[in-house]
């Protein structure tokens, strides 16, 4: 009788755990989401953290940190040296996210946890389109930018385009290798989504979108060749666009997100993931989104207080403009709440100059600055 009172139980536990499993799937909001958990590694990738081989490259995280899923480890095995632009990136991603946000309500924090940009992770607004989006455009651009500086064993600089470009250009030099970049970055960023639902869809549209933005944004550089510099012939090669240039970019498409629904029209079945066509936007009369639009399915939390259940911190103490009618402004930042005033001594490098050779001497100036904090 005991025994078929625990199977009994066994049996309701494994009903509950499947509506669980099912709510999740069709709401896209499970209370599990590991999405971004490999965004820990930049509170850990120290070189006290790092193994290196003969050569000095670093390799691969210490295995007890459990950051990374299997695939990526793998992937950083196979790639020696990879593991420092992947680091590097997402440096450069976090530091581009609190400029694009340092005057909004949501101001892109970060903490010192493997759960780097909190509980907004596990939401799916306008604000968790943008951290995927950057985030996965780092990787990109900094794998790329090390394939061709050489710090990459497994690739190098991208030499596809050879021979004439036109009348008195040529293509040559060394490309940056966005091709490598796009690619390490799909295996190595997208690795980390599981499941078929509405967040398995926006997070893997956010992170193309970021890295699409990185490949759609590269330049043409020349060098001129002639005599005393005539520039008769040049030589041309394609160069990343500068972090902050695909920061702005990602900022306006995030000002122009899409909201979407997950539409089901019947999924590819021979296949082992949903087919990303299937997001459409919630409002019909609205256009597709495109590779490079940023997508969410929520309404973003309220940013003005503290909350604990949402990890939202409030614009209490921010630092506000009280002469600007913009977001900076104080009437918009501190929510309607007020704000206070105070004087403080600030003190800065001044009347500098350059001495030969070679170094710089200045003067420390003090004065005083009028600050507004938001109550």
């Amino acid at each position: 009788m005991w025994s078929d009172i625990m199977r009994v139980l066994a049996l309701l536990l494994a009903v509950k755990a499947a509506c669980v499993l099912l709510v999740s799937s069709l709401t896209g909001t499970g209370a599990v989401n590991n999405s971004g958990r490999w965004w820990g590694i930049v509170n850990v990738a120290s070189s006290g953290n790092l193994l290196t081989n003969s050569k000095n490259v670093q390799l691969v995280l210490d295995p007890s940190l459990a950051l990374l899923s299997r695939r990526q480890r793998k992937l950083i095995r196979q790639n020696p040296g990879i593991l420092h632009a992947i680091a590097a990136g997402l440096h450069t991603a976090i530091k581009e996210c609190k400029w694009q946000f340092r005057n909004r309500r949501w101001n892109c924090p970060t903490t010192h946890s493997p759960n780097v940009f909190g509980k907004i992770v596990n939401r799916g607004c306008r604000e968790t389109a943008f951290v995927f989006a950057i985030t996965s455009a780092g990787v990109t651009h900094a794998v790329a930018r090390s394939c061709s500086e050489g710090a990459i064993e497994s690739c190098t600089c991208d030499y596809r385009r050879r021979g004439p470009g036109g009348p008195d250009w040529h293509w040559g030099g060394c490309s940056d290798n966005v091709e490598f970049g796009r690619m390490f970055g799909r295996e190595f960023v997208d690795s980390s989504e599981r499941g078929r639902d509405l967040r398995y869809l926006t997070n893997l549209h956010n992170n193309e979108a970021g890295r699409m933005t990185v490949a759609s944004e590269m330049q043409q550089e020349c060098k001129c060749h002639g005599m005393s510099g005539s520039c008769t012939v040049r030589t041309c090669w394609m160069r990343l666009p500068s972090f902050r240039l695909v920061g702005d970019y990602l900022k306006d498409r995030f000002d122009g997100a899409s909201r979407v629904v997950y539409a089901n029209k019947g999924s590819n079945r021979a296949s082992h993931r949903a087919d990303p066509r299937h997001l459409e936007p919630e409002n019909p009369a609205h256009k597709l989104p495109s590779s490079r639009d940023l997508v969410y399915f929520e309404k973003s939390p309220n940013f003005c207080s503290y909350n604990g259940k949402t990890g939202t911190h409030g614009t209490s103490g921010r630092t506000c403009n009280s002469s600007s009618p913009a977001l900076d402004g104080c009437e918009l930042l501190c929510c309607g709440r007020g704000y206070k005033t105070r004087m403080e001594q600030v003190t800065e490098r001044c009347h500098c100059t350059f001495h030969w050779c070679c170094h710089v001497s200045c003067l420390n100036c003090t004065s005083t600055q009028t600050v507004h904090q938001c109550l």
